[in-house]
């Protein structure tokens, strides 16, 4: 019988790499939660029609990349594709918007079915925030320095890539521009761009196929249409940022992949990546709460993948363990266990393990180091006399020392509090 593999595409998560993905996770979270954000969590299922018209039936997503399929009643259903419209639609639903402020955080698995490459999957998990209700320039450039702070949490300095989209009115005289100049130059066109071409001409910027890469130098430019309102905001954010000294690259091409975007728009970008250069994005998008249902919204939010932050990160090992405990015979287990739990109780967080296997003293301190372990608390029978321990620092240089069974929670304590 063959064995059962992983669906192409979809990855397991091992222990070594979920420690490090946990904390880059936990780093976005803390940084969302300073920030004033609150978590919201929405299905992994959604009705087709959600992402049909809030992504766009003409957008690559929608296309081609999807998982959708009819449950038992008929009803079109397809696993969440992005976060913003499942979020966008439980804040509806449950009347969060109305006349009320929101910052909320998500985390979780997505899923499109494109062809598996290195940073891009079909299954993958991104961190995401939205938030509702605020209108001006200062909320855009609140979720960037948001972002800032978790960049520079994870000691990662991605560019901020940096554009305006204008308001609708400004981009589908842009869009009519882009088609009319475009057109003239047809037959050089791809049959992928000749079909964006026609349904979605905007995507054309951001088209990897060199016809269009060469005409772009000469095609209509959104900044030329764009009015004091735009402008207005635009600068509002540059200043703001600027007061902050974050460093951004202004990208008049940038124009992401989804259809709801008005105003601002930007990405993260980590050149070191090559193809799938872009870490997460977002912008502006306040005609989409109206679009689905809801009342006129001013929303802004933005989402990041945390495969590609992940590679951003150098190799790096992340102990699963704080402290090993050893027991040298038969009788100090049922006293170390005890002691194990105490110190879980009395130091939160401290991540405690105890050998389960007999052996001598040299194979146990392997597994103890092989743990990751910062230190090892040893019992034998004269510590079990005695009621004390023998403490043993294993990552620094700190000497050996027996310690009263009472007071050995005080010292770890104190320890980890100094080494952080």
């Amino acid at each position: 019988m063959s064995r059962l593999q992983s669906v192409r595409g979809m990855h397991d998560v091992l222990p070594d790499e979920a420690q490090i993905r946990r904390r880059i996770e936990q780093v976005w979270i803390d940084a969302a939660c300073g920030f004033g954000y609150e978590e919201i969590r929405f299905p992994l299922v959604e009705s087709t029609a959600l992402f049909q018209r809030s992504i766009g039936e003409t957008t690559d997503i929608v296309e081609k990349e999807m998982y959708t399929f009819e449950d038992r009643n008929g009803e079109s259903l397809s696993l969440r594709p992005e976060g913003t419209a499942g979020c966008v639609r439980a804040a509806i639903q449950h009347g969060l918007i109305p006349n009320r402020q929101q910052r909320l955080w998500y985390l979780g698995s997505f899923f499109r079915h494109e062809r598996p490459q290195k940073g891009r999957l079909r299954q993958f998990d991104q961190f995401g925030v939205e938030t509702f209700g605020m209108c001006g320039p200062d909320i855009d450039a609140e979720i960037l320095l948001l972002g800032w702070q978790g960049w520079q949490r994870l000691g990662l300095s991605p560019q901020l890539m940096l554009n305006t989209l204008g308001n609708p009115d400004e981009r589908a005289a842009w869009r009519r521009q882009l088609v009319d100049y475009f057109s003239r130059f047809e037959s050089q066109l791809e049959d992928d761009d000749r079909r964006r071409l026609k349904t979605n001409p905007l995507r054309l910027l951001d088209s990897k196929s060199k016809s269009i890469q060469d005409l772009l130098e000469e095609a209509p430019r959104l900044e030329d249409l764009l009015g004091a309102e735009s402008r207005a905001h635009f600068e509002g954010l540059r200043e703001i940022l600027d007061a902050h000294g974050i460093d951004y690259t202004l990208s008049p091409r940038l124009v992401r992949g989804l259809d709801y975007y008005d105003f601002t728009v930007f990405e993260w970008v980590e050149e070191s990546l090559g193809a799938q250069s872009a870490l997460g994005g977002g912008g502006r998008y306040d005609r989409l709460v109206e679009q689905l249902g809801g009342r006129a919204t001013p929303a802004a939010g933005f989402a990041l993948g945390l495969e590609r932050i992940r590679e951003c990160l150098e190799a790096e090992a992340v102990a699963a363990v704080d402290i090993y405990l050893v027991a040298l015979g038969g009788g100090e287990t049922a006293c170390l266990r005890a002691l194990a739990m105490r110190l879980r109780q009395e130091i939160p967080g401290l991540r405690v393990r105890m050998n389960m296997e007999e052996g001598s003293m040299k194979s146990q301190m392997r597994r103890a180091d092989k743990s990751g372990a910062q230190a090892v608390l040893i019992m034998g029978a004269e510590e079990l006399s005695q009621q004390s321990v023998t403490l043993k620092f294993l990552r620094g240089s700190e000497e050996q020392q027996t310690v009263l069974l009472d007071n050995i929670a005080a010292i770890l304590a104190e320890h980890f509090a100094s080494t952080g």
